[in-house]
């Protein structure tokens, strides 16, 4: 997401979280203009090998994964050399990449954020991937509706899917069991949700009933979307022009200010969420909206935990998932051909699975799902069988280019009504008015 650091993985939740603030320049189209050749190397070595470049924008165990995928690819296929690097984690990955292209020598594949999509591939230089995507040996339409979503703009295939998560509810099982409270269910209700937040609330011992990201990023919206979509609103409104959650987005902000009135949640002030899950591990928090990628850090600090499917308003199950995506970029035929074989190869279910065990991912599609490797994966981490089935529900935020300003006005909303400082719809009316203004600006 991203975009919430993902812990031994990508760096990414500060996205989903950050919602790309940068976007491609107007003059970008011009300063790329003959620049296809990315430095104007074709990359086909004297042996007739071709290199491409990978910026994988991960760290640690993300790192080691998809460095051993590499070099089992470069094993496999000796005409095609993938080089992994970068030297930049994903959280800055906008900044470089849009640097790169306005420079004209830009990678052949790069790791972006789902979020940055619409803005990224407004840029010539990205490569359409429909025809190979949909000629892949795995169907495009076993990959999880949420996967897919995230990678067309205006019906066209601008991506591939690198990293699927969905959101749910950790509990804590030990302090529910001092409080004398049952573990929620699948069914409950948002009020269920703060009311029980209340109840599990201890000031004297420190104990909050749950967190939230204070800081206004993507970390802090992304959290609200599942609650908007499940109360009938949108990101952007059917006529395109307007935000398809003012009325939606203050009762959401109504839920949020009930736990703030409470003094129930923690808010943590730092971008990363690192705070917020430190005091989770610590024992110190009773429930936390969360993703797969937090369970190896609450498994490590020996939390004993329930993993439950977030709560809604309607009795109808709804999640939000964040993928995030492999970018193609064009520097001529041949690396454009080897790009293209290595992240089909990298979608396939046999690599797909090995990803998403290494870096704490949920399967791409279907048919990864069914693999006996990610069934025994399921086995032996506890609750991660409810983040894979919150993935039939899972709804994306748009591939939108004004969706950045969006994220940006309902994270101010959002964190004014955390700390107190405005109402729901107070808060809801100034981020309509810069949202909507976001919204006409022509693109």
């Amino acid at each position: 997401m991203a975009g919430h650091r993902r812990p031994a993985a990508p760096a990414r939740r500060t996205v989903l979280r950050r919602g790309g603030a940068l976007a491609l320049g107007a003059a970008a189209p011009g300063a790329l203009a003959g620049c296809g050749g990315g430095g104007g190397s074709d990359g086909v070595g004297a042996d007739g090998r071709v290199t491409v470049e990978l910026w994988h924008g991960q760290q640690e165990t993300g790192r080691k994964a998809i460095e051993a995928l590499v070099a089992d690819f470069n094993r496999s296929h000796p005409g095609i050399r993938v080089r992994p690097g970068g030297g930049v984690l994903a959280d800055a990955m906008l900044q470089k990449i849009t640097a790169a292209l306005a420079a004209g020598a830009f990678p052949d594949i790069a790791y972006i954020f789902g979020s940055d999509l619409a803005n990224v591939a407004r840029s010539p230089s990205v490569v359409d991937l429909t025809d190979m995507v949909r000629a892949s040996p795995v169907p495009w339409t076993s990959y999880w509706p949420s996967a897919r979503e995230a990678m067309t703009l205006n019906g066209r295939i601008r991506a591939t899917p690198a990293v699927l998560d969905a959101l749910a509810v950790v509990c804590n099982k030990k302090l529910f069991r001092e409080a004398g409270l049952p573990l929620p269910e699948a069914g409950w209700t948002w009020d269920d949700f703060t009311s029980t937040a209340r109840k599990l609330t201890d000031s004297g011992k420190g104990v909050f009933g749950t967190g939230w990201p204070g800081t206004g990023d993507e970390d802090t919206v992304w959290r609200l979307w599942p609650m908007v979509w499940d109360l009938g609103g949108d990101v952007v409104g059917g006529d395109g022009r307007s935000i398809g959650f003012e009325k939606t987005g203050a009762r959401a902000l109504e839920t949020v200010a009930t736990l703030a009135r409470d003094k129930s949640v923690y808010i943590d002030p730092k971008s990363g969420s690192e705070q917020m899950y430190q005091v989770f591990a610590s024992g110190r928090m009773a429930m936390v909206v969360t993703g797969p990628w937090q369970l190896p850090v609450i498994r490590e600090a020996k939390v004993d935990y329930e993993v439950v499917p977030l709560p809604s308003y309607s009795g109808r199950p709804i999640t939000i998932s964040g993928p995030d995506t492999w970018t193609v970029f064009d520097n001529g035929r041949a690396r454009v051909q080897a790009a293209r074989t290595f992240v089909r190869w990298l979608m396939q279910p046999g690599q797909d699975v090995r990803w998403d065990i290494d870096a704490g991912s949920l399967p791409l599609s279907r048919r990864t799902e069914a693999l006996p490797a990610w069934r025994a994966q399921e086995g032996k981490v506890p609750g991660l069988p409810v983040f894979t089935k919150a993935l039939e529900t899972a709804r994306v935020r748009p591939v939108h280019p004004a969706y950045p300003q969006i994220s940006q006005a309902l994270g101010q909303a959002v964190t004014a009504v955390l700390l107190g400082r405005s109402t729901p719809q107070k808060a809801l009316r100034t981020c309509a008015d810069e949202a909507n203004a976001a919204l006409i600006i022509p693109r």
